[in-house]
């Protein structure tokens, strides 16, 4: 079901999306006015989602949900960074091989720690079935390079998505209070999932893409930040209509359902 979610969300990405209404437009060529009405349906999206005022039309819902985080954490200072990507390579420093939403993810987990005292990071993610190492392993290295004690590092190297993120900190830390730091794309779904598992979560979001440009601009990081919004309303509809509204307990047991079965194999 993990990859079949994958496979199944990737069609409704920008490029896959805008690819498949060109095919259809191919197939019907015959027919020239349907081929034409898809002809102008994959222009329109790729105008659009390609454009800054698109991009940041379907960003602003999400990332204006929450606002930066400046509170001093006063009690428990317990920071948990979610996982996003890296690139596996030893002749890079951990530093380096993290994706940019991971080290703006990483250095704002950081910045919270700042502010409370004796506090532990809690880093996760796994190794995507592509590296050898898990995600979780290169943010905990990062966060060393970085000057954190390696001895108040959680990791969660197992965790696949954030559902399994917020499982995996639930058998942590019960209900304690921590800060999840996460983009700020990211963050309605993210605290959607780690409220539904009943824990004691502030948000601390970060990785803010919404930016100024010219209308009539239109380019690759657009079209990526439309991307990144898309999936977000993907992912909210689908934790909605799959998870939301089970117990903890529920959760749990499907988690551990998951896991004996990876372990079958």
């Amino acid at each position: 079901m993990f990859w079949l979610k994958k496979i199944v969300s990737q069609l409704f990405m920008p490029i896959p999306l805008v690819l498949f209404i060109l095919l259809l437009a191919f197939i019907v060529i015959r027919n020239r006015q349907r081929s034409r009405l898809l002809l102008f349906i994959a222009a329109s999206l790729l105008i659009i989602l390609s454009s800054g005022w698109g991009s940041n039309a379907l960003l602003k819902p999400l990332e204006n949900s929450y606002v930066v985080n400046n509170s001093p954490i006063e009690q428990g200072c317990l920071v948990m960074v979610l996982g996003s990507g890296h690139d596996e390579n030893p002749s890079l420093t951990a530093v380096q091989q993290l994706s940019t939403t991971a080290l703006a993810r990483l250095t704002e987990g950081l910045r919270q720690l700042s502010l409370g005292q004796d506090c532990k990071l809690v880093v996760s993610g796994w190794s995507g079935g592509l590296a050898t190492r898990s995600h979780a392993d290169v943010m905990f290295d990062a966060a060393v390079e970085l000057g954190v004690d390696p001895s108040v590092i959680i990791k969660f190297p197992l965790a696949k998505d954030t559902i399994e993120e917020a499982q995996f900190m639930r058998w942590e830390v019960a209900d304690a209070p921590f800060r999840l730091v996460t983009s700020a794309s990211h963050m309605p779904r993210a605290m959607a999932i780690f409220e539904n598992a009943d824990l004691n979560v502030s948000a601390a979001p970060t990785d803010f893409a919404q930016r100024q440009t010219y209308w009539w601009r239109f380019d690759a990081m657009s079209l990526l930040n439309s991307q990144r919004a898309i999936h977000e309303y993907l992912g909210l509809a689908w934790f909605k209509i799959k998870h939301q509204g089970r117990t903890a307990t529920e959760a749990s047991n499907n988690v551990n359902n998951d896991e004996s079965a990876m372990s079958s194999f």
